[in-house]
């Protein structure tokens, strides 16, 4: 029921809006996989673009479990390294004051990913998907300009467990009728990281997402 109301929301926002396709982020890991998987069972994977674009940061794991699936769904991709883009902002802002470690230069690797994605939306027509869960927009774990940026947001209501359970049952439904699962495994089963320093995982920064939902549910849905 919910996967199907997720499905039937982002459809009707797309159509009622006068797009034709959408466009996001591809990361390898499991938001980005169920977002990309949500829009094409909502308006078919012919109109759904995906852009993987690593950084020096990125796992070989990452960029071949993105493009794992974009063969299983036949999504139409690009490959955008974003390197020597971080490198020339990192140039420029660093005779002021700007680091070459910590939180700035995180966020600026998910700021150069956003304005790649505007700049292809711009020249595509295409609709922004943003890939952010309820667990980290509830907690801030996200960058302003960055992976927030886009126009519509499937899973913005969604908890990161929530996540992964509607990840499981679609692999699940698929493979109940004889189809492909349309998420690798890897992407549902592997720690989540938002890669953007070395070895860095998203418990560095969270509780884990089971202790951090619960805490979530209790203090926004029952407002306790």
């Amino acid at each position: 029921r919910v996967y199907r109301g997720l499905v039937v929301g982002l459809r009707d926002y797309v159509r009622k809006n006068g797009f034709r396709s959408v466009i996001l982020a591809l990361s390898g890991g499991i938001d980005s996989a169920l977002t990309a998987t949500i829009a094409a069972d909502a308006i078919g994977p012919d109109r759904v673009n995906v852009v993987l674009m690593p950084s020096r940061y990125s796992s070989e794991g990452s960029v071949t479990d993105a493009e794992d699936l974009v063969r299983r769904q036949g999504l139409h991709a690009m490959t955008i390294p974003i390197a020597s883009m971080v490198d020339a902002f990192s140039d420029a802002l660093a005779p002021h004051g700007f680091p070459e470690k910590g939180l700035p230069a995180e966020n600026l690797q998910a700021r150069v990913r956003g304005v790649v994605l505007m700049g292809l939306s711009n020249a595509g027509g295409h609709l922004v998907l943003t890939t952010g869960n309820k667990s980290e927009l509830a907690t801030g774990y996200s960058t302003l300009y960055g992976d927030s940026a886009g126009g519509f947001g499937p899973i913005k209501d969604v908890p990161k467990t929530l996540v992964w359970e509607l990840s499981r049952w679609r692999n699940a439904e698929a493979a109940r009728v004889g189809a492909t699962p349309p998420i690798p495994e890897n992407s549902i089963t592997k720690p989540p990281s938002a890669e953007l320093a070395p070895g860095q995982m998203d418990t560095d920064s969270l509780p884990p997402y089971e202790v951090l939902d619960a805490l979530l549910d209790d203090y926004v849905e029952k407002d306790m």
